[in-house]
C-alpha cells in the first residue's frame, strides 16, 4: 500500500528590511500541488496579501471569500480582477501573528484553469480584530504555474516573517 502524498519543502523566504512581497520563481512542475505558508506580522492593519501567478497583472482572476470573527460574518466576491485576495476586508496580517495558507491544485497542468484555496487567521490585531477567512480563487489561464507572488498592498512585512513553499509529491 502506498504511503500517500507528502509535503516537500521547496523554498523559504525570511523577510528583512521593508519587504512588501515574496515571490517564488522557477517552480518545478514535478509535484501534484503547491502550498504556500506565511507566518508573521506587518505594520499594516488593513490588508492581507494579493496573490498572483506567473507575474500576470491582467484581469484574469476571480475570488470568493467568507470570513468571520465569532460575532459577525461577511462574504465577498470579485470577478475579472488583477489578483486574488484570500481575505478581502476584515482579516488582516496586522501587528499580531497571522498565518496564511494557499493551496494551488494541479498547478502544472496546461489544459485547465488554475484554482487555489486560501485560509487566513489573525489573532487580535492593533484594531482589536481577530478572525478567520476561507476563500477560493481562480486564475483563468492554462499555463503551468512557475511563479507565485504574494504582495502586501499597503505597509511592509515585519522582519523575520516567513513564507515557505511546499510541493506535494505524488504517492
Amino acid at each position: 500500500m502506498a504511503a500517500g502524498a507528502t509535503y516537500e519543502p521547496i523554498a523559504t523566504i525570511t523577510t528583512s528590511g521593508s519587504a512588501t512581497n515574496a515571490t517564488f520563481s522557477s517552480i518545478s512542475g514535478s509535484y501534484t500541488d503547491l502550498i504556500v505558508v506565511f507566518s508573521g506580522t506587518s505594520n499594516s492593519s488593513s490588508y492581507s496579501f494579493m496573490v498572483r501567478f506567473n507575474g500576470d497583472t491582467g484581469s484574469n482572476y476571480s475570488f470568493t471569500d467568507i470570513e468571520g470573527n465569532g460575532t459577525s460574518a461577511a462574504s465577498y466576491r470579485l470577478a475579472n480582477t488583477d489578483k486574488i485576495y484570500f481575505s478581502y476586508n476584515n482579516v488582516t496580517i496586522g501587528s499580531s501573528t497571522s498565518s496564511q495558507i494557499v493551496n494551488v491544485m494541479n498547478y502544472a497542468n496546461t489544459t485547465t484553469y488554475k484554482t487555489a484555496i486560501g485560509r487566513v487567521s489573525t489573532a487580535v490585531n492593533s484594531t482589536g480584530y481577530a478572525g478567520a477567512t476561507a476563500g477560493v480563487g481562480l486564475w483563468r489561464n492554462t499555463a503551468a504555474i512557475t511563479s507565485i507572488s504574494l504582495t502586501l498592498p499597503v505597509g511592509s512585512i515585519t522582519n523575520g516573517s516567513t513564507f515557505t513553499l511546499y510541493g506535494i509529491a505524488a504517492a
